[in-house]
């Protein structure tokens, strides 16, 4: 259940891939939400016109979500953004740890720009949850 928090923040925006998006992140009551649906819900209990979009899409990759996610971002003018990126880049051959990271770097750059705070997370070790996983946890230490 939501309470009531004091914030500066009156508009959320998350961009990212399946994990911002909720996908696999069921709720028995309400079916798939994602922590950025509920970190929206807790920001916006007692504050009635603050707004939340969820730009997530499912599979993109670092560059993608900047191309395809930034500009119509930065176009509903957040106060907050999240940015969760990088998971789809390095479970794929050809990972170049260099580029994701200036591509999260830009973003976090024109967000910050804008006027917005931006907060990320650190991602598991993917390897606890799947064997098979254990190979790509260099790499999520590297993008972490």
């Amino acid at each position: 259940m939501a309470t009531t928090q004091q914030h500066p923040y009156a508009r959320y925006v998350a961009i990212g891939d399946s994990q911002t998006e909720g996908l696999g992140d069921g709720d028995e009551e309400r079916g798939y939400r994602g922590w950025a649906d509920r970190l929206a819900e807790i920001l916006a209990a007692g504050h009635p016109d603050f707004t939340y979009a969820n730009l997530a899409v499912r599979g993109r990759r670092t560059a993608l979500i900047k191309a395809e996610q930034l500009g119509p971002a930065l176009a509903l003018k957040p106060d907050l953004v999240t940015v969760m990126a990088g998971m789809n880049d390095l479970v794929r051959p050809g990972y170049d740890a260099a580029r994701v990271a200036a591509d999260v770097e830009e973003m976090f750059t024109e967000l910050t720009a804008a006027g917005a705070r931006v907060a990320t997370v650190t991602f598991p070790d993917i390897g606890r949850v799947s064997p098979l996983a254990r190979r790509a946890l260099p790499r999520v230490l590297d993008l972490n």
